[in-house]
């Protein structure tokens, strides 16, 4: 886990660094995503949408362009091995 996430964990107090790429506004988690994955684990659109705020329809958007992109790298590599001549 990041330092600041362990230090404002162990701390038990919100994170003050809005500059932070891991920073939400969702002071339960003290505004920090690695806080809030450690504490919850796997969670769902709605939850992730409510941590980020934004909607369920626009994080179900990120997820599948996030999606289609792994399949465009997964196909590309599988190209590059089979151009290669190794597996």
């Amino acid at each position: 886990m990041k330092e600041c996430a362990v230090e404002c964990a162990n701390k038990n107090k919100k994170c003050a660094n809005k500059e932070c790429r891991l920073w939400i506004r969702h002071k339960e988690d003290l505004n920090c995503s690695l806080i809030a994955i450690d504490r919850h684990g796997p969670m769902t659109l709605h939850q992730v949408g409510e941590r980020l705020d934004l909607t369920y329809a626009r994080i179900k958007q990120i997820q599948d362009i996030a999606l289609e992109k792994i399949d465009k790298e997964e196909v590309r590599n599988e190209l590059f091995v089979l151009a290669d001549g190794t597996f």
